[in-house]
């Protein structure tokens, strides 16, 4: 049974929209200088979050 386009569609969007938003992160705290340490730990938090995010994607 085919599934439908529209789920695909909506998690490459959010697989974007993650992406877009980890990039912001990452020049935003290139512009501040702040210490490469903050940066990682911010970075993973995000990480943390876009699986949860997949996952719950992925138990519709």
């Amino acid at each position: 049974m085919p599934r439908n386009g529209s789920t695909f569609k909506k998690r490459q969007k959010e697989q974007q929209r993650q992406q877009k938003r980890r990039d912001k992160v990452e020049r935003r705290l290139q512009r501040k200088g702040e210490k490469p340490e903050a940066a990682m730990e911010e970075m993973a938090e995000l990480r943390k979050n876009a699986e949860a995010q997949a996952a719950a994607f992925g138990q519709e």
